[in-house]
């Protein structure tokens, strides 16, 4: 069965940073393009980043870029999402999502994601 776990959320005040690891069980991670979205309270869920499952190709939601990095460890089947220079604005649930896609990029659409994890809350806030 897939699965897919995140952790690594928690409070930290602005300007710090967190890192959060999506743990994938049941499948192969380096086949799957994985991304991270967030919902914050009252919002609609959007995306963050996302990494390909070919070459490892990033791409980050404008409001992210040059804040947060994305990586996959294949050999322990993980995606970590590095978050520097956090800010209130960025309070919300993280969740990683799988898409089976040998694409050589990554897209940041909803639709394209079959399986989700639980979710790990953020909180930016001093």
């Amino acid at each position: 069965q897939l699965q897919l776990v995140e952790s690594g959320g928690g409070l930290v005040q602005p300007g710090g940073s967190l890192r959060l690891s999506c743990a994938a069980s049941g499948f192969i991670l380096g086949n799957y393009a994985i991304g991270w979205f967030r919902q914050a309270p009252g919002k609609e869920r959007e995306g963050v980043s996302c990494i390909s499952s070919r070459f490892g190709r990033a791409s980050h939601a404008e409001f992210v870029k040059g804040r947060f990095a994305i990586s996959r460890d294949n050999a322990k089947n993980t995606v970590y999402l590095q978050m520097n220079s956090l800010q209130p604005e960025d309070t919300a649930v993280y969740y990683c999502a799988a898409a089976s896609s040998r694409s050589n990029d990554c897209f940041l659409r909803e639709i394209l994601y079959d399986d989700w994890g639980q979710g790990t809350q953020v909180t930016v806030s001093s």
